[in-house]
């Protein structure tokens, strides 16, 4: 038998101009199929220094009919460009066939600006209007797409930390946006101490970031998307949510959280988040294959009759050796 394999690159998936909006409804849809779905973890090896390969499956419930499966490969070689690529690999968990091999750098960067743009949405305080971003690369102008897309209803601001250039071209990139307005800060005190929400895409910190807990002001949430130098907020912020509790059970201080549940508990209502706009709240989001592949999934059904594709040749019988 015959199998067409679709092939979706990113190009294709940018032509679909999936709005952030629906990247942010996709990642509470996904999060609401949590306790249905089956998801490993994750397994990674590493081949020299600093460099990984991890492996990402997860099993999507069925769902109008449909039962998907897939598997998301990530790897950081040191010299590739992006220096962070991934592929991932769509099934048919009804019959085992490979549906696609989809290109998994956008999904990469927009679910995880989704999920960001959730959490803030989720456990900032009530009239939370003011967001302070750094570490501004690509991923952080995913947060910002999102955020400035939830928010298309109301003027919120951004506080910018100020690093070489990346700050002006932020605001270049953000220019045509209506309802948000930029400032760009050196100083870090003031940075923290005015946030609402304050969110962190720095991708490598060997230390704190902000030790002086005095910093943080009551009812602030802390995202830091790639969970680096925020771990004095583990031992003082009121609660702490998390996507995945088996990876983050691992952190030093994970036994020391005041309290401790995931996000898709308060999404499901479960659990009521914050209750007070006092609490300092901290959010980490691990990255879970489950967003991957639900994205994926969602992409699949918009291209499955218009990508290019290959013949993968299955045979119909078993061969004996």
């Amino acid at each position: 038998m015959d199998n067409q394999v679709k092939i979706i690159q990113q190009n294709d998936i940018v032509g679909l101009d999936i709005s952030p909006a629906l990247c942010v409804e996709w990642a509470k849809n996904a999060f609401l199929l949590k306790d249905e779905a089956q998801m490993p973890a994750k397994l990674s090896v590493h081949p020299q220094g600093e460099d990984f390969i991890t492996t990402m499956p997860c099993l999507l419930p069925a769902h109008d009919g449909k039962k998907y499966f897939g598997v998301k490969v990530v790897g950081r070689i040191e010299g590739q460009v992006p220096i962070l690529s991934s592929i991932i690999s769509l099934y048919d968990a009804a019959t085992g066939r490979l549906l696609a091999l989809v290109d998994g750098n956008w999904i990469t960067a927009m679910r995880t600006g989704a999920v960001a743009a959730l959490a803030a949405r989720t456990f900032q305080r009530s009239g939370a209007d003011t967001y302070s971003m750094m570490g501004l690369g690509n991923i952080a102008r995913a947060v910002a797409l999102c955020l400035i897309a939830i928010n298309s209803h109301r003027p919120i601001n951004i506080l910018l930390l100020r690093y070489k250039d990346q700050a002006e071209q932020f605001v270049e990139r953000f220019k045509d946006c209506e309802n948000v307005s930029f400032q760009i800060i050196d100083d870090k005190k003031e940075f923290v101490s005015r946030a609402d929400v304050l969110i962190s895409c720095v991708t490598l910190a060997q230390e704190l970031l902000f030790p002086d807990d005095s910093l943080f002001r009551k009812g602030i949430t802390v995202i830091p998307v790639h969970m680096r130098g925020f771990q004095n907020c583990d031992l003082f912020f009121d609660k702490v949510f998390g996507d995945d509790t088996r990876k983050i059970q691992d952190f030093r201080y994970f036994s020391q959280f005041r309290q401790y549940d995931e996000i898709h508990h308060v999404l499901q209502g479960r659990n009521p988040g914050r209750v007070s706009d006092d609490e300092r709240i901290l959010c980490y989001n691990y990255g879970v294959a489950l967003h991957d592949v639900y994205f994926a999934a969602k992409i699949y059904e918009q291209l499955k009759d218009s990508s290019n594709s290959f013949v993968l040749s299955v045979p119909e019988k078993k061969t004996w050796l």
